[in-house]
């Protein structure tokens, strides 16, 4: 069977799985991101705005700085495919294996085997026009991959939700316990600061801002 010509992207979609492999295997969908979830799947085509690659970059330097600062081993992925087969597959915006796993995946690693290795401690996702599926369908395939903690930035309002995740479910938490002392009023701030301000100049401040923790 030929994958379809035309396909409703952006929206999740009942599918099976040989269904959404014929599909991102598709040249016509080589720029998407691919998630498969509880029989859906989900084809993100939304053009990458201004706003949602400012905040990205600010949350990725963000999230490097502070581990740096604080000597957290840690090595990120930006659009990094993470495979379970036959069930599941993500493509978050950033990820992290943190700690002592930081180093866990070989570096030519194609596609990540969640059947040979754990899912990414951290995963976030920048909401531009994807807040409700970041925080519905995505939570709950995050919550069964068993991120340690998912991270949502609100790139209209400049804030950020957290979540850490245990036991098959997830709870809204004001500090990340996967990096100590990291409070996420701080990042909501630096989001809100690269409004008025570049990035270098909110960088100067995050690292005060860091090394006073």
């Amino acid at each position: 069977m030929e994958a379809p010509t035309q396909l409703a992207t952006d929206i999740w979609t009942v599918a099976t799985w040989d269904e959404y492999i014929q599909t991102i295997e598709n040249p016509a969908y080589e720029q998407a991101k691919g998630f498969y979830h509880n029989g859906r799947m989900l084809i993100d085509m939304a053009p990458i705005g201004f706003a949602h690659s400012c905040d990205h970059t600010i949350i990725l330097f963000a999230v490097s700085l502070f581990c740096t600062l604080k000597g957290i081993p840690l090595k990120g992925q930006i659009g990094c495919s993470f495979r379970k087969l036959g069930l599941q597959e993500c493509q978050p915006d950033c990820s992290y294996y943190v700690g002592e796993r930081a180093n866990l995946i070989p570096q030519l690693t194609k596609i990540v085997d969640l059947n040979t290795y754990p899912a990414p401690d951290l995963v976030i996702e920048i909401s531009d026009s994807t807040l409700s599926s970041d925080l519905g369908n995505k939570r709950l395939m995050y919550e069964e991959l068993v991120v340690k903690e998912y991270w949502i930035v609100d790139v209209q309002k400049a804030q950020l939700k957290a979540f850490t995740i245990a036991n098959g479910g997830s709870q809204a938490i004001a500090k990340s316990t996967l990096l100590p002392g990291l409070s996420f009023s701080l990042l909501e701030e630096a989001l809100q600061r690269t409004r008025v301000a570049d990035q270098s100049t909110v960088g100067a401040w995050l690292m005060q801002q860091f090394q006073a923790i």
